[in-house]
């Protein structure tokens, strides 16, 4: 016989009456269960809407199973850190005063007990975490206090492995056994302080990409909705579920809703350890104690919930069950709520009866840290209690040793949150505990396809963007087709061609610039999602370059069409299409290399500076205003990695490349030099005085250029149009891959 406390108190909590949250109702046979998981809560626990506090979520309650001597439970799994130390190393500001007098300082580092190793002129270690220790458990919440500076986020990082394995000493294990990369990325999740949501996306829309990402593939997609739906109401969130989340320009939810969104969205596959940094930043009273109730209700599902907090209210402390106090990275308090009031009284320093207890510790050790020993007392003071109160704890239970605890190993524990319904797929047959989850939830295709469709998505919704760049398309199209209008075959036509061509190339890689912001938006979402194994870099890279592809096809195909007949280009139908051919190759050559400099700029205003730039110089040396037999030999190399070169080179062969047209006759060799302005009788007899000095037979009406010369003085014999084409298709995707390697290599997420 068996009761099921939601509560799940620790056996070495303090039995302190502190804030009464328990209230009791019955529990269905079906809902039977000794460890319910998130799944089963969502099910089985009422949806009480109103509370007095106004909390539109489901009261937190005690399950009763039936009558009988209620059963601890065990924890299956315990997140114990150990000496966790991190410092960091910062430049110092230097004038010439400060200067020598550090100089005379290092003469005597053996007697400075400032000097810290790593220390130099330039640069001085500061200690973000000094020696931290605890545990969390499931089914309980660990908060993590203290000022701004502290080390709460910092602590929060180093326990989710967002630090660098060589910056941070210590330890960390899960029952016992080290927490690998892998494993740790799968089976927990990380909400970052600010909420990072796709804006015109719904909030059962951002949820339900969430559960095609984190869930298993063996779910059906009724399951996954089903979930999607649980996961709604236990969120509080029925009311908003069809409301997209918004921005500065789009009207959306409130801020509290969109912090449970943001929580929901890693919870959706019920993590076995969440961290969360400052949840409740930014949000009024009721809102945070929402947000934290629903934290409470996540670690009751057999989760371990560790959160950073600044300052939370009287009621979120009824709803937490471990506190961790830091001032200026070392640990000033560790222990329950409820044991507050008797740690500082022993401290010397009581809690007022009518005063929030978390506010007058946090004055306290405000005011320690402005005095000139600091917090040293206090938290010399907190090992010593520590320590008196493991030895009471010890006293009274001689047969417990240190060790001596409910925990399974890793492997057991996996296995039995998988077999308690935990959404952690896997096989349970081999004995390493990481090969028991699946490093990704779905393969790549699947990926690939949800990916795409939330870009779909969202391009549709903000169809303003390709609004603006089409019109930009458009409005160079018609201005160009209106100056160029119908160019004739005489030697001006052709300088105008080469003007039209070289102009209309660079504007293609120009008009890619909007792709910039696109991932620059979406980085730290990227790396949220990434972070946590949601989907491949990979399958981010492939879906983007898919979706990108039908705007480019009607960019090319509007411009093309625009400009190739009213220009009067030559080739007919095949030159039209090579025409749009070539230009759609660059609009994807010109997007790619636009798409890897996002990945690796950090600003948008430095992207665009960087993108102008480049693209200049790749028209400077495409061969239009310098040919590419005057370009100098330490410059040649730029010649053949502009851009701008094979298109403009492929669409001059589909104009030039008929060897019987001709564009220059008899007395047309007269233009564009002085002579170009004598009568036409003097230039026929100039032309016949050359015939007979060459002695060849030149009249008026015969061709002296071809378009196979024009080609020849432009010096564009390397590559036929077919090459350059493919040429032009190659840097698209040359960059593509340079882009999915930079999110490899640049998008680890970790402090150095």
């Amino acid at each position: 016989m068996s009761r099921v406390v939601a509560e799940n108190i620790s056996p070495a909590r303090d039995s302190i009456p502190f804030y009464d949250r328990r209230q009791t109702m019955e529990m269905s046979p079906a809902c039977a269960s000794t460890s319910p998981t998130l799944g089963h809560l969502l099910k089985c626990v009422g949806d009480v809407r109103k509370e007095v506090t106004g909390d539109e979520t489901p009261v937190h309650q005690v399950l009763e199973m039936n009558e009988g001597i209620v059963e601890p439970r065990a924890f299956p799994f315990v997140l114990s850190f150990n000496n966790l130390t991190y410092s960091v190393k910062i430049r110092r500001k230097m004038t010439f005063p400060t200067l020598f007098r550090r100089n005379n300082r290092l003469g005597t580092a053996a007697t400075s007990a400032e000097s810290l190793a790593g220390e130099d002129v330039f640069t001085r270690t500061k200690v973000l975490l000094n020696d931290i220790s605890g545990e969390a458990r499931d089914g309980e919440i660990l908060a993590v206090l203290g000022a701004s500076g502290s080390g709460k986020s910092t602590l929060i990082d180093a326990l989710a492995n967002r630090i660098a394995k060589g910056s941070l000493k210590g330890t960390v294990t899960l029952n016992g056994e080290p927490l690998e990369s892998r494993l740790l990325k799968v089976i927990s999740a990380y909400v970052m302080q600010d909420d990072l949501l796709f804006p015109m996306l719904t909030v059962e829309e951002t949820l339900m990409f969430a559960a095609e990402f984190r869930l298993p593939r063996t779910l059906s997609k009724s399951k996954k909705k089903m979930r999607v739906q649980a996961l709604i109401d236990q969120l509080g969130l029925r009311n908003a579920a069809k409301t997209v989340i918004g921005d500065e320009g789009h009207r959306g939810v409130s801020g509290g809703e969109r912090r449970r969104v943001s929580i929901g969205i890693d919870i959706i596959h019920d993590p076995i350890i969440l961290f969360l940094d400052e949840p409740t930043s930014g949000l009024d009273s009721t809102s945070a104690f929402m947000v934290v109730k629903v934290l409470q209700r996540i670690a009751q599902s057999g989760s371990i919930v560790i959160m950073s907090v600044h300052q939370p209210s009287y009621r979120i402390i009824g709803l937490l069950d471990r506190l961790i106090f830091l001032s200026r990275g070392q640990t000033v308090y560790s222990g329950s709520p409820a044991n507050l009031p008797l740690f500082f009284s022993d401290f010397g320093h009581p809690i007022p009866e009518n005063e929030n207890r978390t506010e007058f510790a946090l004055d306290l050790i405000r005011e320690l840290e402005g005095s000139p020993g600091g917090t040293k007392s206090l938290v010399e003071f907190n090992k010593s209690w520590q320590d008196l109160k493991r030895s009471r704890a010890r006293d009274n239970d001689p047969n417990q040793s240190p060790s001596s605890t409910h925990n399974l190993s890793l492997k057991e524990a996996i296995s039995a949150s998988i077999s308690r319904g935990k959404l952690v797929s896997g096989t349970a047959n081999d004995s390493s505990p990481s090969s028991m989850v699946p490093t990704f939830a779905n393969p790549l295709w699947i990926e690939m396809a949800v990916l795409s469709e939330r870009s779909f998505k969202n391009s549709l919704r903000m169809p303003e963007i390709f609004g603006i760049r089409l019109a930009a398309v458009l409005v160079t199209g018609f201005i160009l087709a209106t100056i160029f209008w119908q160019l004739d075959n005489s030697p001006k036509g052709i300088q105008e061609r080469l003007g039209f061509f070289a102009f209309a190339m660079s504007t293609t890689f120009y008009t890619c610039a909007d792709a910039l912001p696109v991932f620059l938006q979406e980085r730290y979402i990227f790396m949220r999602e990434t972070a946590h194994n949601a989907y491949r870099r990979s399958s981010y890279v492939l879906s983007k370059s898919l979706v990108v592809l039908p705007s480019l096809v009607f960019l090319s195909l509007a411009f093309a069409a625009l400009t190739f007949w009213a220009v009067g280009l030559d080739g007919g139908i095949s030159g039209f299409f090579f025409y749009f051919a070539v230009i759609f190759a660059s609009f994807w050559a010109g997007s790619s290399f636009v798409t890897f400099l996002s990945g690796v700029v950090p600003h948008v205003m430095l992207g665009y500076t960087i993108v102008v730039a480049i693209l200049a110089y790749f028209l400077l040396f495409c061969g239009f205003f310098i040919n590419r037999n005057r370009i100098p030999p330490y410059w040649i190399w730029f010649h053949y990695i502009s851009l701008v070169k094979y298109p403009y080179e492929a669409v001059l062969q589909n104009e030039f490349e008929e060897p019987t047209k001709c564009f220059v006759r008899g007395v047309q060799i007269f233009d564009n030099t002085p002579f170009g302005a004598v009568p036409t009788p003097l230039k026929v007899q100039l032309l016949s005085s050359i015939s007979n000095t060459l002695g060849m037979n030149i009249t008026a009406t015969t061709c002296v250029t071809t378009g196979r010369d024009i080609l020849q003085q432009q010096g564009i014999t390397d590559l036929s149009k077919w090459n350059c084409l493919l040429v032009t298709a190659a840097w698209g995707f040359f960059f593509r891959a340079l882009f999915y390697f930079t999110l490899l290599l640049g998008s680890k997420n970790k402090r150095r």
